[in-house]
């Protein structure tokens, strides 16, 4: 009876306890906090709850602070407008598994399947499916660490205990700042209905945190959100070049310049030279697009163009594909209201339908306002499947193997969206243009060879 009650000690140490520390006390395998000097990321963990969570929304975005809620999988399913406009107003959602269980006590299969079930029904709302995960209480157990290849676990540095509505608001906002320092990931609640908890407590958590950002925000300190203060990491194995693939890239990229140069492909921000732009004519079959609009034969567009040297770099620092699409998804938000601008003072932007592009990632585009439509088969699109293949052993880390699993995942893509769907999700400030040396380049001079 003795043996038998040490072996179930023994293996229970194995399976949780010894996990829990090694991930909790020494960060193995799991991201807890940054060395950022003047970061530090809120995130929310519990909800979506129908009486809090928007009101931490409107707070957050009366502060326009970009935050991560680690939502409860079930709750998502009841609350679907929550998911949706955290993701609308740019916040991060990752999973708190689907019902707020400790992960001892729940078997390696069920947490998969119950991750797998959260992750896709957040997809389906948002058009991302979601990498950032958080075990209610930060929990984990011997094969949470597997998970590494789908998810990457988040802890945290900073926790107050605002589950509990002792000592109010005041309580809260004094532990906050006492505790908070740079690189610091904040664990905060939006929900008072797990066990242990006060159902009020959320409303505390907000009157503090109406104290607490404009202390931070005087301080210096900037908040961001969790996937931001993630540094780009060497892969384990660092890509090796042959010469053959060295002269391959090379010849590559002396044609990629020579094209853009026949073809007037600029860059449209110096600063952030990811996308590069023309202005031509559509020539392609009717692309039908979410919003009711639609791209026709003869439309003026802005013809997309990844900087594909810039993406082989950004390929080499990421630590999976996931990471990438990631980075590739920041990187186009950040310039798709310079590309509004852009058309909004050009002299055919009553004409220009909207933008275009023809990519094989193009993962997480639809959360951008995308429409992803297949390539009408033909010689073009055949030619366009070797262009795409051929650039992606180029760049992709693991380029070869790429190419020889998943092969019907490979297929090249029309992704489009109009310039009314721009302006309604990525409103500028429309200002007159006083010369053309306020442009990297004047609109003239983008347009097909003009």
């Amino acid at each position: 009876m003795v043996s038998i009650l040490f072996l179930v000690v023994a293996l229970f140490l194995l399976y949780a306890i010894i996990p829990s520390i090694a991930a909790r006390w020494f960060g193995f395998g799991v991201f807890r906090k940054s060395r950022t000097r003047h970061e530090v990321a809120f995130t929310f963990d519990d909800g979506p709850d129908p009486i809090y969570t928007p009101q931490l929304l409107d707070l957050l975005k009366t502060y326009k602070i970009k935050a991560a809620f680690f939502v409860v999988g079930s709750k998502a399913e009841r609350f679907p407008e929550l998911i949706l406009r955290m993701h609308q107003e740019g916040h991060l959602i990752g999973i708190h598994n689907y019902v707020h269980r400790s992960n001892w006590f729940l078997t390696p299969w069920t947490i998969r399947r119950h991750l797998d079930r959260s992750a896709s029904f957040i997809e389906n709302i948002t058009g991302v499916r979601p990498v950032y995960y958080r075990p209610p209480w930060g929990l984990t157990n011997l094969f949470d660490f597997l998970l590494r290849q789908t998810f990457l676990i988040v802890l945290w540095s900073v926790m107050v205990g605002d589950w509990r509505s002792k000592g109010g608001s005041e309580a809260i906002k004094t532990r906050l700042l006492q505790k908070i320092q740079p690189g610091a990931v904040i664990v905060l609640h939006d929900s008072g209905e797990t066990f242990g908890a006060n159902r009020d407590a959320p409303l505390h958590t907000i009157q503090a945190l109406d104290q607490v950002f404009p202390a931070l925000l005087a301080k210096g300190y900037t908040c961001v959100r969790i996937d931001e203060m993630i540094p780009f990491q060497k892969p384990a194995i660092e890509r090796k070049l042959s010469r053959k693939k060295r002269l391959l890239i090379y010849l590559w990229m002396q044609w990629e310049k020579a094209f853009h140069a026949v073809f007037h492909v600029r860059t449209i921000d110096r600063n952030n030279p990811f996308l590069n732009i023309r202005v031509c004519t559509y020539r392609g079959k009717t692309i039908q697009l979410t919003n009711g609009e639609s791209i026709q034969k003869g439309d003026y567009v802005v013809e997309l163009h990844f900087n594909n040297e810039l993406l082989m770099q950004m390929a080499t620092q990421a630590r999976s594909s996931i990471h990438l699409a990631v980075q590739m998804i920041r990187a186009t938000e950040q310039l798709l209201p310079q590309i509004l601008e852009f058309i909004v003072h050009h002299p055919y932007r009553d004409k220009i339908k909207g933008l275009y592009g023809i990519t094989m990632i193009y993962r997480g585009s639809r959360q951008l306002g995308f429409t992803v439509a297949d390539l009408p088969k033909g010689l073009f699109s055949s030619c366009s499947k070797l262009y795409l293949r051929f650039l992606l052993y180029a760049v992709h880390p693991q380029g070869l193997q790429r190419l020889q699993t998943k092969t019907n995942l490979l297929i090249p893509k029309i992704i489009a969206i109009s310039t009314n769907e721009l302006m309604k999700r990525y409103p500028i400030d429309i200002q007159p243009k006083h010369s053309s040396q306020e442009m990297v380049f004047s609109s003239e001079h983008i347009f097909e060879g003009k």
